[in-house]
C-alpha cells in the first residue's frame, strides 16, 4: 500500500512536486506546454462554480482547484489504486498539501432518527472489530495492518444542516494516519467528503475544510428538505454511516464482506490521496520513464 508519509527520497520528491504544481511553482510556457501536450487535469480555479455532477455545486474560493468526477479518478488510477465510479470530484489548494475528495452514494434518503443515540463508545468497538476483519484481509493480500488507535473527533450530528462528523487516528507500521470523515445528507443519498492531510496539520486545516463546506449545496430536488413520500429510504442510519452502512450491506454480502469493503475504501483513500496527485503530475511532466520507476 502506498503512503504520503514515509522517509524514501522518491517519496520526498513526490511531494516536493505535488506541492510545486499544486501551488503554482512551475508556472509558465514550458509547463503549459506540458500540460497541454499530455491532457492533463482540467482544474476549474476558484472563485468558480464547481458542479457535483448534477446532485450538487460547490463555491470555490480564490486560491483553490476542483477537478470532477472523470479527473479525479484519473488522478486515483494514475497512483495504481482502484476507483470506485462514484467519485464526484476533489479540491486541492494552491498553497498546502491537503486535499477534500467527494463521493456520492446514492442509497436513498437516510432518515437521522437516531440522532441523538449515537453512542461513541459502541461505534468504535464496531470499528474496531471490523478493522479486525480487514486487516485479515490485508496480510492476506500483502497489505500492512491498521491499528485503529481512538476518536479524534467523536461524532457529532447536526439537525440544522443535516451533516454528520467524525475523526478516526490510526497507525500503520508506525505511521499515524487520520480519517476526517464528513457526510452531508440529502434527499436522494449521502455525499461522502474526506479531509486529506497530515495529522499533524489538522487544527491548523479544519478551519478552512470547513469554510469551502459552507460553499457546499446540494441542487433544487436534491436538498433533504425536499424528501417526498415514496422516495427511495437507506436502509441504515447515521449509526451505520458512522460504522461504514455494514449494517445494509451485510443483508446482501455478508459482514465481513462488508466490513472489508468499507475499510479498504474509507482508509485507502485517505491513505494516498496526495501521493496520488503526486505521482500523477510526476506522469504528466516526466513522462513514461515515472511510470517504470
Amino acid at each position: 500500500m502506498k503512503t504520503y508519509q514515509g522517509g524514501s527520497r522518491k517519496r520526498q520528491a513526490v511531494w516536493v512536486l505535488t506541492a510545486a504544481l499544486c501551488c503554482g511553482w512551475l508556472a509558465g510556457t514550458g509547463w503549459a506546454a506540458a500540460e497541454k501536450a499530455r491532457d492533463p487535469v482540467n482544474w476549474v480555479r476558484g472563485p468558480a462554480k464547481a458542479d457535483l455532477k448534477s446532485a450538487a455545486e460547490l463555491t470555490l474560493p480564490e486560491g483553490y482547484r476542483f477537478a470532477n468526477a472523470a479527473d479525479t479518478q484519473r488522478l486515483l488510477k494514475a497512483a495504481g489504486e482502484p476507483v470506485s465510479g462514484h467519485e464526484m470530484g476533489m479540491i486541492v489548494p494552491e498553497q498546502g498539501r491537503w486535499s477534500v475528495f467527494f463521493e456520492f452514494s446514492e442509497d436513498g434518503y437516510v432518515k437521522d432518527d437516531d440522532k441523538d443515540k449515537l453512542d461513541a463508545d459502541k461505534l468504535l468497538r464496531a470499528i474496531v472489530k471490523g478493522n479486525d476483519y480487514a486487516n485479515e484481509q490485508r496480510r492476506k493480500s500483502g497489505s500492512s495492518p491498521l491499528t485503529i488507535l481512538g476518536w479524534e473527533k467523536k461524532p457529532s450530528y447536526d439537525p440544522a444542516t443535516h451533516n454528520l462528523e467524525w475523526a478516526i487516528r490510526a497507525e500503520s507500521e508506525g505511521r499515524p494516519i487520520l480519517n476526517y470523515n464528513t457526510r452531508l445528507l440529502g434527499r436522494k443519498g449521502v455525499m461522502e467528503v474526506v479531509l486529506v492531510c497530515a495529522p499533524d496539520s489538522l487544527a491548523e486545516n479544519l478551519p478552512t475544510f470547513k469554510s469551502l463546506l459552507a460553499g457546499y449545496s446540494y441542487k433544487s430536488g436534491e436538498k433533504y428538505a425536499e424528501y417526498r413520500p415514496g422516495d427511495k429510504v437507506a436502509k441504515y442510519g447515521l449509526a451505520a454511516l458512522v460504522t461504514g452502512g455494514a449494517v445494509a450491506v451485510a443483508a446482501k454480502t455478508g459482514f465481513l464482506a462488508a466490513v472489508v469493503l468499507f475499510f479498504k475504501k474509507a482508509w485507502k483513500l485517505v491513505v494516498i490521496g496526495v501521493v496520488a496527485i503526486g505521482a500523477f503530475f510526476k506522469r504528466i511532466v516526466f513522462g513514461a520513464s515515472a511510470r517504470q520507476e
